[in-house]
């Protein structure tokens, strides 16, 4: 069950379960990365709670914190249905390429595909910071181009420290 609490005509926000959620208790792995996480296909914010599950259950990471749920319209692409976007904030001791390569494995365990930039999907994990570095590769940028404008990013970002 989630709170809903209209922001604007287009943005939604919620809050339950476990999301938002702090764990107590720090990490001893190294990394600190902010990961946003998004979906507009079937029933995401219990794929959300899912995800949660099992990153509590992994090994090689440790769930910190997560944001609340924030429900908005698409960008790029946009006749498709809205987006629920969050905010995870996960330690490990991955380098910043293979903490990606992880998050694309997860997202494909979790049915996404890529047919076309910005389509629909069932899950999308992003790498928004890793630790303080500056990354410019073919395959991965940090900080992640553009978060600063999305509010996709910056809502559920800004409720991680409400």
């Amino acid at each position: 069950m989630y709170r809903k609490h209209s922001l604007n005509d287009t943005l939604t926000s919620f809050r339950g379960l476990s999301f938002p959620y702090t764990r107590r208790k720090g990490s001893p792995l190294r990394y600190t990365a902010t990961v946003g996480i998004g979906g507009n296909l079937g029933d995401v914010k219990r794929r959300f709670q899912h995800l949660f599950f099992h990153l509590q259950k992994e090994k090689h990471v440790v769930l910190l914190q997560t944001s609340l749920i924030l429900k908005n319209p698409p960008f790029g692409y946009t006749n498709q249905d809205d987006f629920f976007n969050s905010i995870m904030i996960i330690k490990t001791n991955m380098q910043a390429k293979d903490f990606l390569a992880y998050l694309m494995r997860l997202e494909k365990k979790f049915g996404r595909t890529r047919s076309f930039p910005n389509a629909p999907r069932t899950l999308d994990l992003d790498i928004i910071f890793f630790d303080n570095k500056i990354i410019n590769t073919k395959k991965l940028t940090l900080p992640h181009p553009a978060w600063s404008q999305r509010e996709s990013v910056v809502i559920p970002l800004a409720s991680l420290h409400q």
